[in-house]
């Protein structure tokens, strides 16, 4: 008999076996596995008791803490489908997502519930559970609901995952069980978890579920440690209270901690730290810097909300450890290879023929497998083209290299045509980030009357240092040919980004028009 593939299978196995390990640990909090499950169970209890169904929609408002990370077992465990919210969206975005997804009930944290009221004022019978003393006192009372994973249909919704969204309304990514069953192994497999790994939150879970790490540390019998806002000092603080080998973080957070270890010294290198990076493409240069600054191993992943976190990563190769420092890191901020449960991906034309395997033919990247959503909710229109010919259509821009890697060169909608030559703004951007003073640079188009487009740097200097922009511009034409070097750059002390802290190209490009 076939067993469904769900999350609640795996974190059943680590309940059953590791029951006295830690499990979650948070500032002046530490929960065994055992003390988790009892949390766990309850919680689904309380929520059925409230009238919770199966199929019914339970949001999530809250930061990385130990309550939060209860919800996303607790309320699959329920039957209920969870609807994380992204806590730095505005309240129109929040109010919209409530009603669109057709959530019966909001889990909130009590730091967050002044900004909750604000927005449940729009959202009409909507039940609310604050996670405070009083919730505390009713898990307790509530009938636990014992782990059943036969029950669940591998195929049905566990939950749905809000896109950020730039220029229109968040998108619902409906995720299934066997979806993040799949990512979370495919987790363990990239990163090597085991269970004395110390597995640090930095990554906000309610971006594609903590990229699965919610489920997979806790397969493993791994300890989790909560982080509530990304602050550089406190991550190096919990990294070495607990002794953290594992973590998550986008490109422009190990670019935050890059430049706190730079400026206040102190930080020790740790060799037994490995750190998923993903997200915008990590610049090669940033991924040299966490290896020889900080001393941390980087698995560089590549895939967006749409396949569950993860379609590809850089396997290690024997080839690749053995080149030099400068042109390791740049074979590391390649995109890679399909992870090992994730499906297929391709780099095609228009025409959905695949693009020559010479690291030169500029394609799109598509994606067909076992970590693909089921679509978009309540958006037909979107799902059907997001899956033309059969494929999802990630709208990145790669190319094949002849050994099976794939290398993202630009979103679609950022790549900069110049007298009709095609620029990539990551390209220009991995050679900005060579410049000892820059911290943080995007590079966007701007109009040019003789050649259309123009590409412009946007950078954060790094603190201490000084460079004018002729300085940078003539660094990067000494690397680039002339017509990809910058023609303009603007100095700004922090770079616009949305609620998932994504670059905002599209408000630089605004500016400059």
């Amino acid at each position: 008999m076939e067993v469904p593939l769900t999350p609640l299978a795996l974190v059943q196995r680590g309940f059953s076996l590791h029951g006295d390990r830690p499990a979650v640990l948070d500032d002046g909090l530490a929960w065994t596995y055992d003390r988790l499950r009892v949390r766990v169970e309850h919680l689904a209890g309380t929520l059925r008791a409230a009238g919770i169904g199966r199929g019914d929609r339970v949001a999530l408002l809250a930061p990385n803490t130990a309550q939060a990370f209860a919800c996303y077992t607790g309320v699959p465990l329920a039957g209920a489908v969870l609807v994380p919210l992204n806590t730095r969206l505005a309240g129109d975005d929040l109010a919209y997502i409530l009603r669109h997804s057709g959530s019966r009930m909001l889990l909130v944290d009590p730091t967050l519930l002044g900004a909750a009221r604000d927005v449940l004022a729009g959202v009409p019978q909507m039940d609310v559970i604050v996670m405070d003393a009083g919730h505390e006192r009713r898990l307790a009372e509530a009938e636990p609901v014992p782990f059943d994973p036969e029950a669940v249909a591998e195929r049905s919704l566990l939950s749905i995952n809000y896109t950020s969204g730039t220029t229109a309304r968040p998108k619902g990514v409906m995720q299934t069980h066997r979806n993040n069953a799949l990512n979370a192994v495919n987790m363990l497999l990239a990163m090597g978890v085991r269970r004395e790994d110390v597995h640090l939150h930095v990554a906000p879970m309610f971006h594609a579920n903590g990229w699965g790490f919610v489920w997979a540390t806790l397969a493993m019998g791994a300890a989790n440690v909560m982080l509530p806002r990304v602050d550089p000092a406190d991550v190096f603080r919990r990294i070495a209270a607990h002794g953290v080998t594992t973590l998550c973080a986008a490109a422009t957070v190990l670019t935050l901690l890059l430049e706190h270890a730079a400026a206040g010294g102190g930080v020790p290198r740790r060799s037994d730290v490995r750190v998923a990076v993903a997200g915008m493409a990590p610049p090669a240069e940033v991924i040299r810097r966490v290896e020889a600054e900080l001393g941390w191993r980087v698995v560089h992943m590549y895939g967006l909300t749409e396949t569950t976190a993860f379609a590809t990563y850089h396997e290690p190769a024997d080839a690749v450890e053995r080149l030099p420092a400068p042109e390791r890191a740049g074979h590391l901020a390649r995109q890679g290879v399909p992870l090992p449960l994730s499906g297929q991906v391709r780099v095609v034309r228009p025409d959905m023929t695949d693009v020559a395997r010479d690291g030169r033919e500029v394609g799109e990247a598509v994606v067909r497998g076992n970590v693909v959503m089921e679509g978009y909710y309540d958006d037909p229109e979107a799902t059907a083209a997001a899956f033309a010919g059969g494929w999802f259509h990630t709208g990145d821009l790669a190319v094949h290299h002849p050994d099976g890697y794939i290398e993202v060169r630009d979103r679609a909608k950022d790549v900069i045509i110049s007298g009709g030559e095609n620029i990539s703004s990551l390209e220009v951007e991995g050679v900005l980030y060579r410049h000892p003073a820059v911290a943080q640079a995007a590079v966007v188009a701007a109009p040019h009357p003789l050649w259309g487009e123009t590409p412009v740097a946007v950078v954060v200097p790094r603190q201490g240092a000084e460079a004018g922009a002729e300085d940078l511009i003539a660094f990067c034409r000494e690397r680039l040919p002339h017509f990809k070097a910058p023609t303009r750059v603007l100095f700004v002390e922090e770079l616009p980004r949305t609620a998932s802290g994504k670059i905002q190209k599209n408000v630089l490009r605004a500016r400059l028009h």
